[in-house]
């Protein structure tokens, strides 16, 4: 029996020394080494000693291990006989026969050990260090370092065994654990910090937008030459002045012979000198334009900025043409957010409805939406921004109305066009896609438009066909006036209608009220006009009209229910563009 309790007595003595290898080993795994060399600094003796340990790291991991291997097969050799002495008379007054005392004592022994070995010599002292690791390592520190001084030779030859194991199967051992982050998983630590709620929504976004700036180029970051403003070099200064009242914007490209040949730039510093002629050349005043490549990242940029101390700069293209201008401000809101100043326009800025669908201009990158909306959209090589998104599903020229589904992990989405403007799309709506309709794939057949900014979207992705005429000679109200070849001079179209190849209207057909048809060829009687016909030769004018060199068309409805198309000068119709 004695035996027996001297037996006990080492497990727990080794169960607690187990458990001061496992504290040992995540407790300095676990620890901010930051925080500890700022203790450090301050003179934290405690803190000093375990910046020492930290950095031995993969030697004092090392040591733990031995302890915690050795530690554990002793108290497995030991603590099975001790435990099962220990039972033993127990299972004898429970009446359990002699033969079989011995193996159940046995069993019995082994899990109870397991038990202690598990919860008092692993669980217990990983939860404990892992929860309290700076603490923890300030304490174990001394005595780490005794320890690994005097197990030192040990642990070497373990080491260096296991060095040349790895070596052998072609592995290079490392000496210490990596301790930094990628930028990647810098992201990863800021999105989780935020879901938790440790990050602030404002502080979450900078940290990620800083983490993401070192990516960037200046091709994804500038206005693209379509939204730039540029002089030539021939204008005058008094036109610079103007310009600058207009945009308000301080510095502007100036050109040679086109627009890819930037010979300079020139702005309120240039036109601040009161002894320049109004009359004076652009070109005669420019100063060299800082030129940067779209491919250069945005942190080269702001050094050669820096250098040059300009605030402006022209991005080339791969074949040496204009393809956008970076400012400095364009570069911080890369870190900040948006920056509104006094020409911004309102309706620039991304707006949410109250059924969650978001307004964005199409220019946006899709980094830059994901950002605003939380929505994962697909990136491609082809394109960087939303507007070319959508383009490159389409395969076309967008025009307003257009409509598809994008699949993404959260659910579908739709992106519609609503305006269009440049031949590109400038306005998007992203809504979460219908359940029960169809998802709306792209229809590449349909034609491509030119739709003015800001035209209304229609309710299909494609436009819809110009109705059909009546059969009525007179035209109705909503028809849809095609423009056609110039009329002889004098002359004016029918209203809604333009007559076929010899073809009149029928006997009995009104013209329109206070219509007064200018002299010109006469209509065939009795046919029905088609609709956009060319008109013919030698029409003759309808019964009751009053010919008259230099009539004019009467003011009759317009067709659609709009203007009326108008004689210009030189004898064209000009015809309002619909859809």
């Amino acid at each position: 029996m004695v035996s027996a309790a001297l037996g006990v007595l080492a497990v727990v003595l080794l169960t607690a020394a187990t458990g001061y290898f496992v504290a040992q080993e995540f407790a300095f795994v676990a620890a901010d080494r930051a925080t500890l060399e700022q203790a450090s600094e301050r003179g934290d003796r405690s803190a000093q000693r375990a910046v020492k340990v930290i950095g031995r790291l993969s030697f004092m991991l090392s040591g733990a291990q031995l302890g915690i291997t050795m530690t554990t097969l002793v108290v497995g050799f030991i603590a099975k006989p001790a435990l099962a002495e220990l039972i033993r008379p127990l299972l004898d007054v429970a009446g359990v026969p002699e033969g079989a005392t011995g193996a159940i004592a046995l069993a019995t022994g082994f899990v109870l050990a397991t038990l202690i070995q598990m919860l008092l010599g692993e669980l217990f002292p990983k939860n404990l260090a892992l929860a309290r690791a700076e603490s923890l390592a300030r304490a174990l520190a001394a005595s780490t370092l005794v320890y690994l001084t005097v197990a030192g030779p040990l642990i070497r030859f373990f080491d260096r065994a296991a060095e040349r194991l790895l070596r052998a199967v072609g592995v290079e051992p490392v000496e210490e654990l990596h301790s930094g982050a990628t930028l990647e998983e810098l992201g990863d630590i800021i999105g989780k910090s935020h879901s938790s709620g440790h990050l602030p929504a404002d502080l979450s976004g900078l940290l990620e937008r800083a983490v993401s700036f070192g990516d960037l180029t200046a091709d994804e970051v500038m206005v693209p030459r379509p939204h730039v403003r540029t002089l030539p070099s021939t204008a005058r200064l008094a036109d610079l002045v103007g310009l600058i009242r207009e945009t308000g914007h301080s510095v502007y490209p100036v050109y040679g012979q086109e627009v890819d040949d930037v010979v300079g730039v020139a702005g309120v510093r240039e036109v601040s000198d009161d002894t320049l002629d109004p009359a004076t050349p652009v070109g005669r005043i420019t100063r060299q334009a800082l030129l940067v490549p779209g491919s250069q990242p945005l942190y080269g940029v702001i050094e050669r900025m820096r250098d040059a101390g300009e605030e402006f700069a022209c991005v080339v293209d791969e074949y040496g043409g204009l393809a956008g201008i970076l400012t400095f401000e364009d570069i911080a809101e890369e870190l900040v957010g948006e920056i509104s100043d006094e020409t911004d326009r309102s309706e620039d800025a991304p707006t949410s409805g109250p059924d969650g669908s978001w307004l964005v201009d199409a220019g946006m990158r899709i980094d830059e939406v994901e950002r605003l909306t939380g929505l994962d959209l697909p990136e491609g090589d082809a394109y960087d921004t939303l507007g070319g998104l959508v383009m490159a599903r389409l395969r076309r020229l967008p025009c307003p109305g257009d409509r598809l589904t994008v699949d993404l992990d959260g659910g579908p989405v739709d992106l519609e066009v609503m305006t269009v403007a440049r031949r590109v799309a400038e306005k998007i709506q992203i809504r979460a896609a219908t359940p029960s309709a169809p998802p709306r794939r792209p229809n590449v057949s349909a034609p491509s438009c030119e739709a003015p900014a800001g035209t209304p979207p229609t309710a299909d992705s494609t436009r819809a066909p110009d109705p059909a005429p009546a059969a009525d000679p007179t035209p109705a109200a909503d028809s849809t006036s095609a423009t056609g070849p110039t009329p002889a001079a004098g002359s004016a179209p029918a209203t809604g209608s333009t007559p076929g190849p010899g073809s009149a209207p029928a006997a009995d057909s009104t013209p329109a009220a206070d219509s007064t048809p200018g002299a010109g060829p006469t209509p065939a009687a009795d046919s029905t006009p088609a609709a956009d016909s060319t008109p013919g030769p030698g029409p003759t004018p309808a019964t009751g009209s009053t010919p008259g060199a230099g009539s004019a068309p009467g003011a009759g409805p317009a067709p659609g229910g709009g203007a009326a198309p108008v004689d210009a000068a030189d004898g064209t119709v000009e015809a309002s563009w619909t859809r």
